[in-house]
């Protein structure tokens, strides 16, 4: 780690500038608590320079004037550099939220799909015309799609630059411009991921800009900013509420992608070499923090005794440590308060009658203040807090089921819906389940995989809108209809069509 800690500015216009704000906000390294960088405490006027900017890209010729090849042109730009960089913006995630470094390589390393998929949209979206009947046909009518404008995006601190990427790669696309608060945990990587994309891939002036700070003096003001045309925002469901109704009140579109309490689904059929290590991939790879974290284990009581036996003792051989060696398997929470909330729910999951199997200690033998063990709770009943809270963080509930049916109406009684995971070897029944359960994304056999031409997206508390996919380039994009009368003939002024 750096002995001396660098202080970064935010970027705007295409450059770093200071802030109007003097105070500024540490980012540590979760695994010591080593403060490395400092970033500004953004203010409102910060903010309003931003916005200003993004308007000022959108209307230029320089950005707003491109084609849609010369949009794909940049996009590829924006690719190769991310391709080149992806070793040094994996080591600044990883330093700053305490993620795998294994995770954040293989996040790092596949970003420029996205931007080479809506690269690909840039070239292939089409308009439609419309046969209408008006004037007996004597219409050309058609439909064009145009960007939304300037997009106000706030992301959290799990996953930084990938989940900002699901918003930025589909919003250029589009041909819009951006502002973007990232989480005051986690800030650093979007300074230098807005760095590269204008110094490197020749993103001009003001299309891509950066501020940080708290969501009260930062965020706020963004997400209700009367010069933003669209709002996208990651994050957990109480602030994502805030924020719909903040936009709501402005007329202003938002994406939302919200929290989970996701269930993974066992059947007797199903292979428990393959089920055990996609649970681990769901709950422990990424410490539990990740929205749709597979955090409801819901387990067949024909398998049940066999799986949690399996279970306890992989979680027991989970390798905790510097998540900047590739040999370790989970890392720290990524700041203290996080992991007091971890440990509050486990305390009350035992309180209310669920039995702590393994876990739920901080190790003694690692450095900060950060390490929780794997946890695991069993004899979890599906009304307990630990089954309808999301914790966000590494601890798994296992529940058991005694037919499909008791398994769907279990699985569905959340207020969630983000992701689900069906494990089973009949595939009849992996399509029933998957049809029925209420999760926008449903993995079978498997746990935790996303592509930038799969939408994702939540059910119910856990959002509004897609993200990836030809989906997630539509939240940037409004339509317009156009009549052209053919006729030639003289309308009667008080005589609708």
């Amino acid at each position: 780690m750096p002995e001396e800690s660098r202080e970064y500015e935010l970027f705007i216009n295409g450059e770093f500038v200071p802030s109007d704000a003097e105070e500024r906000i540490d980012v540590e390294y979760p695994y010591d608590g080593s403060v490395w960088a400092s970033v500004p405490a953004g203010t409102p006027s910060d903010v309003d320079r931003a916005v200003a900017s993004a308007r000022g890209a959108f209307k230029s010729e320089e950005w707003g004037g491109l084609t849609p090849s010369e949009r794909a042109d940049a996009l590829h730009r924006i690719a190769d550099v991310l391709d080149d960089y992806a070793d040094e913006l994996a080591e600044l995630e990883t330093r700053q939220n305490g993620k795998l470094i294994r995770e954040m390589s293989s996040q790092m390393s596949g970003l420029g799909g996205w931007f080479r998929y809506y690269a690909g949209q840039c070239q292939t979206r089409e308009g439609r015309t419309i046969p209408v009947e008006n004037k007996n046909g004597q219409f050309h009518t058609y439909v064009r799609e145009e960007p939304r404008g300037v997009v106000g995006a706030v992301t959290p601190w799990n996953s930084p630059l990938l989940l900002t990427t699901f918003k930025l790669a589909p919003a250029l696309a589009a041909g819009c411009t951006f502002v973007h608060k990232p989480s005051s945990y986690t800030p650093v990587s979007a300074l230098r991921f807005a760095e590269l994309l204008h110094e490197e891939a020749g993103l001009p002036a003001g299309v891509y800009n950066v501020v940080t700070g708290s969501g009260s003096d930062a965020g706020d003001p963004l997400v209700t900013h009367d010069d933003v045309d669209k709002v996208a925002f990651t994050g957990s469901t109480s602030v994502g509420r805030q924020i719909s109704a903040k936009a709501g009140e402005a007329l202003v579109p938002a994406s939302l992608e919200l929290g989970g309490k996701s269930p993974n689904v066992v059947f007797p059929s199903a292979n428990l070499d393959n089920v055990i290590n996609g649970v681990i991939k769901g709950i422990f790879a990424a410490t539990g923090q990740t929205c749709l974290a597979g955090s409801r284990v819901f387990v067949h009581e024909a398998v049940a005794d066999e799986f949690i036996d399996r279970f306890v003792d992989r979680a027991r051989d989970i390798e905790l440590g510097d998540p900047m060696d590739s040999e370790t398997e989970m890392g720290p929470v990524a700041f203290r308060d996080q992991w007091e909330t971890d440990v509050s729910y486990i305390q009350t999951g035992v309180e209310e009658g669920a039995t702590l199997s393994f876990g739920g200690e901080q190790p003694d033998d690692l450095p900060g203040e950060c390490f929780l063990q794997p946890t695991i709770l069993t004899d979890v009943e599906n009304d307990m807090t630990v089954a309808q809270e999301e914790i966000f963080g590494p601890v798994a509930s296992v529940l058991t089921f005694g037919d499909e049916t008791e398994a769907l109406e279990l699985a569905n009684e959340s207020q969630f819906g983000l992701a689900a995971g069906v494990w089973t070897e009949d595939m009849r029944q992996a399509h029933r389940f998957a049809n029925q359960i209420e999760a926008g994304t449903v993995w079978v056999n498997e746990y935790r995989t996303l592509s930038y031409n799969a939408p994702f997206g939540g059910y119910k508390d856990s959002g509004l809108g897609r993200e990836n996919g030809a989906e997630g380039l539509e939240e940037y994009l409004q339509t317009k209809t156009v009549w052209v009368d053919l006729s030639g003939e003289v309308d009667d002024p008080f005589k609708l069509g």
